[in-house]
């Protein structure tokens, strides 16, 4: 995994969370919702990028 890969994929995690709790403040379910979904996304490439350096 390279860092550019890294970073982005963390980038997205902390964005993800900060959405997931301005929505909850908020009582914006559907805000908090995309903040979950931007930190599975994250979560997932990075669980991708782990796969493709296990093969190198």
């Amino acid at each position: 995994m390279g860092i550019g890969d890294k970073i982005e994929n963390a980038a997205q995690d902390i964005a993800g969370k900060a959405k997931e709790a301005v929505g909850e403040h908020r009582g914006d379910e559907n805000l908090a919702a995309e903040g979950r979904n931007d930190q599975t996304k994250a979560d997932l490439k990075q669980a991708g990028e782990k796969v493709k350096d296990a093969f190198k």
